[in-house]
């Protein structure tokens, strides 16, 4: 079993920055691409950026410039620094990845349990 464990949400003012992070655990024997979604009330899960394994980036049109994805694969972590943040921003962001699982020998996606972002203005 693979297991995501996200840190480093909290409340912040608007203007201010944080850091996520991602590490994937357990029996971990191969991922491709991770990244972070959001989810708010009464919206679907969206993506926000993604990253390969060659480091390969992907951004929402509303985080471009103000959100850097990054990951250290040796570390089975993913890491988003979100800069410039504003009350819109505020959810629950997800970890996803990528994982191969020995057992089924196939790559399933994966989802951490989630990280309170609060953006007060």
């Amino acid at each position: 079993q693979v297991h995501l464990v996200e840190s480093g949400g909290g409340l912040v003012q608007a203007g201010g920055s944080l850091r996520l992070s991602c590490v994937a655990s357990g029996s971990v024997f191969d991922i491709r691409t991770m990244g972070w979604y959001r989810h708010t009330p009464g919206r679907q899960r969206a993506l926000v950026a993604d990253i390969t394994t060659t480091g390969r980036t992907n951004y929402a049109d509303s985080v471009k410039g103000r959100f850097t994805i990054s990951r250290e694969n040796s570390k089975d972590t993913v890491y988003l620094d979100m800069n410039d943040l504003k009350p819109d921003d505020t959810a629950v962001y997800y970890c996803n990845a990528e994982s191969y699982d020995d057992y089924q020998k196939r790559y399933r996606s994966l989802w951490g349990q989630g990280t309170l972002v609060t953006v007060s203005s």
